[in-house]
């Protein structure tokens, strides 16, 4: 509900601080009081267009904030968990206009968009007025309050679940489709490739042994004359044979000078192996030095060959192998992918089926919930004065505009007279009617889907006697339920109000001369006799007039 209005420097508005209770509330006044700047006040912190002319004149800014008390289930609370706002079951929603137009808009402190404040708003409150927007004239709306009207909720998760099964398996047998075209208008190049790829059959690691190779034989040249040097100078006469001559000497000595001469022998035999050994690789690679004049250039038509292919298939060398694999799995994958293909396909139909089957389920149900709220409508109507009018709810249905709420469009129709053109709402009935209709539908739909606060502007506008006192029996009907704000000027609905408040316009004198100023106060039972007697009686109270009000008022002993 809400708990507390806080308005600031708006019109004629310096200062007003205001709570409330449940139940039903009427604001009453004389005409010209202020009882608009009351509800533009309130517009603007629930995300109305904002206007630098609302600011009282003089001041810098204007400021409103409205504290509202929520159940733990309330959907607004989990809206502004999704944005991250904190929320102990209290929202309290600030909007600053600012002289020069601009505005800033706060939830719980908390700086938000004005999309989002206009989104708390419209989950919070509901104003109803001779020429401000409503919810149930929003075509748009018209299905969701017959679904909450005939409790179909269950079956609509269960369509929304089914709506995104349907779409989902439809999308995969689309991504699947196109994954297929695109691998057929393919398929002859790739089989081109396939092909080279075959003949030129890469190995791993290929390109760096080739490139080694290459290097070593652009080199050769040099590489055999060194080598060859290097083994000239190990077999030169004189050095080699000369240790040899030599060992085969010392080996000749007595043998008492073994101990002596035994370390050198050992020394030059290591020096001659090892210088054997030396010569024996310097051959060996010599050898490897020595090539066909052809085989180079064999080398580098293999290394080029694989190099332009890796640059025509925008691949490095070393990944030409995983390229032949790749496009042999692709290719090979086509026959499996029409069974894929076939398998998707009947999940799809398979996932229509089911999203079809519950579709036409709840349009049946919403066809049988459109009869029974067209009745408890029109029961409503008769003492409203509109005994001759007929509401319809339209439903439509367009398979070819199925979605996660079905295929039917709702439309609430109404006939003003008998043999008067039926229409829309919005479009057939005129303001009065207009707001007798809301009346009537909110009656019916009250506590299923409405938002917690009702605000109805003048709804009794045009009526009086009987078909006031019947409106004031509905507006006391819906506050059992939710919170009813009416601003009225009939004294028979004012009377059936839990509270009343009286909106008065005054004059003071301050240095600057006159300022008239806007005020909002309480009224206790003997000033709601005389209110009331005034809008009997008019300016002129009389005892008559306060003995009638004594009779309105409900709540007398």
């Amino acid at each position: 509900m809400l708990a507390a209005l806080s308005i600031q420097n708006i019109v004629l508005i310096e200062k007003l601080d205001l709570e409330f209770s449940n139940g039903l509330t009427a604001l009453t006044g004389e005409t010209g009081a202020g009882k608009s700047i009351l509800l533009d006040s309130f517009g603007l912190a629930l995300g109305a267009r904002g206007d630098a002319r609302l600011v009282r004149a003089g001041a810098g800014q204007g400021q409103v904030t409205a504290m509202f008390e929520l159940p733990a289930d309330h959907p607004v609370l989990s809206l502004l968990e999704q944005n991250e706002i904190a929320a102990d079951g209290q929202v309290v929603l600030r909007r600053v206009q600012n002289s020069d137009g601009r505005t800033r808009a706060f939830v719980n402190d908390v700086p938000v968009s004005l999309t989002l404040l206009r989104r708390l708003g419209s989950g919070l409150v509901e104003i109803h007025g001779q020429h401000d927007d409503r919810a149930l004239l929003d075509i748009a709306t018209h299905r969701d309050l017959l679904d909450a009207f005939g409790g179909h909720g269950a079956l609509l998760t269960k369509l929304e679940k089914s709506h995104a099964a349907m779409k989902a398996a439809s999308q995969e047998l689309d991504n699947h489709q196109k994954d297929i075209e695109r691998i057929r208008e393919r398929a002859g190049y790739l089989s081109h490739v396939l092909e080279e790829l075959r003949h030129l059959d890469p190995q791993p690691g290929e390109e760096e042994e080739l490139a080694g190779r290459r290097q070593m034989m652009m080199n050769a040249e040099k590489i055999a004359k060194d080598l060859a040097s290097a083994e000239t100078t190990l077999s030169e006469r004189g050095g080699l044979k000369g240790l040899a001559a030599i060992l085969r000497k010392l080996e000749r000595q007595p043998a008492g000078t073994r101990d002596l001469l035994d370390p050198v022998t050992t020394a030059i035999e290591k020096v001659l192996l090892e210088v054997s050994e030396t010569r024996a690789i310097i051959n060996n690679a010599l050898e490897r030095t020595r090539f066909a004049p052809r085989e180079l250039d064999q080398t580098e038509e293999r290394l080029f060959a694989l190099r332009e292919a890796a640059r025509r298939y925008k691949v490095p060398v070393v990944a030409l192998p995983d390229l032949y694999q790749r496009i042999e799995q692709e290719l090979a994958a086509l026959d499996a992918d029409e069974e894929a293909l076939a398998a998707l396909r009947e999940k799809v139909e398979k996932t229509r089926a089911v999203y079809e089957k519950q579709a036409a389920e709840l349009s049946a149900k919403r066809k049988k919930a459109a009869r029974l709220l067209d009745a408890a409508v029109e029961k409503e109507l008769g003492p409203l004065k509109l005994e001759k009018a007929r509401f319809k709810t339209r439903v439509s249905g367009d398979p070819d505009r199925a979605g996660a709420t079905g295929y039917d469009q709702i439309v609430f129709h109404v006939q003003t007279n008998p043999g008067s053109k039926e229409g829309p709402l919005l479009q057939v009935a005129s303001g009065g009617e207009l707001s007798r209709f809301i009346l009537a539908l909110k009656v019916v739909l009250a506590a299923r889907g409405a938002a917690p606060v009702l605000v109805f502007d003048e709804i009794d506008k045009g009526v009086g006697g009987a078909t006031a006192a019947a409106i004031g029996e509905r507006l006391l009907r819906l506050s059992e339920k939710l919170q009813v704000f009416t601003i009225t000027h009939a004294p028979q609905i004012a009377a059936l109000a839990d509270v009343q408040l009286k909106i008065a316009k005054s004059v003071r004198q301050t240095k600057g001369g006159e300022k008239t100023v806007t005020r909002v106060g309480h009224l206790s039972r003997e000033q709601r006799r005389e209110e009331i007697a005034r809008m009997l009686a008019g300016a002129r109270v009389t005892s008559e007039a306060r003995a009638a009000a004594d009779r309105l008022i409900r709540n007398e002993a």
